[in-house]
């Protein structure tokens, strides 16, 4: 029997704060399918007019897959958060875009019409779960020269991309970096953050019980002089240190996905419009690049330029990767389009749950911003890959 594709909406998404990775940060005795457990069930509360048994399918994404980030975490997640038995889920693992592709697949399984109703999201906890931990990269992606070798360190990446793009100096990542801190400083300030953040609950051998209801990795009083100073660890003299990247992190996010007449029917009020998403291929070895083509194949698809589009929620996996996006599509460092809120350098990258972290702040733009239409996720995926969705406001002051 034929099917009609339809529309799929955004409706809600949440996130624990996210914590700095390692024995002193937030979660370092805390286990991350709990994380993911703790955005599911706030959703849930959330939404209280959403049947448990209306759910279809849940969809979590972990780059590194075991521990208490494996046991097809999308299944074990659901039964931990208390939803019915009779709901399914599985996982997934595009590396920083498994959260983007949890949302993008488990959508496009709502408009084809194989679900009503699913949960997306990711978690990373990068202090149990280094990245790269039991990863055995087969010898031939060297021996056969598939790749450089600086294509598995991401930070080599980075370097190269500065050497791609001389006119992206390390000042201007650095003034990218420190412009990233304040908009998250000022975000914070007004309250714009914080309420999509779910108060999850730590513990400390030292010092016992505690609660998370902000992040940690933020550092409002960056400045020029303060990043100037900074090691660059991945080359001898080279452009790319701790403050112009991203951090070590570990966070859990999750979002509510929904055809919109169900949506309608249950009376949940969505967000945003899934209109379309792409995923490209780059070489490893300048993988930040990766944004580039698969913005540009979702525009040309779409009929669109940069122009059209009011919002971008880009990854700051590192300064010059976004840099490179920016240059690319003609758009000054300082666009206020672009991360109005901040993003990733100050408020952290715990890989496969950052998609939809991007997605929960576009969202909470387009409330603000119903003179805006078009909005994108993007960011660039390790492995040479990149990832971008495209958003249309479900209060678009143009479709009354």
């Amino acid at each position: 029997m034929p099917r009609t594709a339809r529309d799929v909406v955004f409706v809600d998404g949440v996130r624990t704060p996210f914590g700095k990775a390692g024995p002193k940060g937030l979660y370092a005795q805390t286990r991350a399918d709990d994380m993911v457990v703790r955005a599911i069930r706030e959703l849930m509360r959330r939404n209280p007019s959403l049947p448990p048994e209306r759910v279809d399918e849940v969809a979590v994404a972990a780059t590194t897959q075991t521990g208490d980030q494996g046991l097809t975490i999308g299944r074990s997640a659901a039964v931990l958060a208390g939803l019915p038995k009779s709901v399914p889920g599985f996982a997934v693992d595009r590396m920083c875009a498994g959260a983007m592709t949890a949302v993008t697949t488990t959508g496009a399984g709502i408009a084809f019409g194989s679900y009503d109703v699913a949960i997306a999201g990711g978690v990373e906890h990068m202090g149990r779960h280094p990245m790269g931990e039991g990863v055995d990269p087969n010898p031939r992606f060297l021996a056969d020269k598939l790749v450089d070798p600086s294509a598995l360190v991401m930070g080599s990446t980075a370097e190269n991309l500065h050497d791609r793009f001389p006119g992206i100096t390390k000042e201007r990542a650095d003034a990218y970096a420190v412009r990233s801190q304040r908009k998250v400083a000022e975000a914070y300030a007004a309250g714009r953050i914080q309420s999509d953040l779910v108060p999850t609950a730590v513990r400390s051998a030292e010092r016992g019980w505690g609660l998370a209801t902000e992040d940690e990795p933020p550092r409002p009083g960056t400045t020029m002089e303060s990043l100037a100073a900074l090691k660059t660890p991945f080359r001898v003299h080279g452009n790319v240190t701790a403050g112009n990247a991203a951090g070590l992190n570990d966070g859990a996010t999750a979002c509510l996905l929904a055809a919109e007449d169900v949506a309608r029917e249950l009376g949940l009020a969505p967000r945003m419009r899934l209109v379309d998403f792409a995923f490209a291929g780059v070489e490893p070895e300048v993988m930040g690049v990766g944004p580039v083509p698969a913005t540009e194949k979702l525009l040309a698809r779409n009929a669109l330029t940069m122009d059209d589009i009011g919002l971008i929620e880009i990854n700051e996996a590192f300064a010059v990767q976004v840099l490179a996006f920016l240059e690319h599509f003609k758009i000054a460092d300082d666009d206020a389009r672009v991360n109005p809120w901040g993003g990733a350098i100050a408020l952290g990258h715990p890989l496969a749950s950052s998609g939809v972290r991007l997605m929960n702040q576009l969202s909470r733009l387009f409330e603000e911003r119903t003179d805006v239409r078009f909005g994108l996720t993007t960011m660039c995926v390790g492995m040479g890959m990149g990832g971008t969705v495209l958003w249309e406001n479900a209060n678009w002051e143009g479709a009354k």
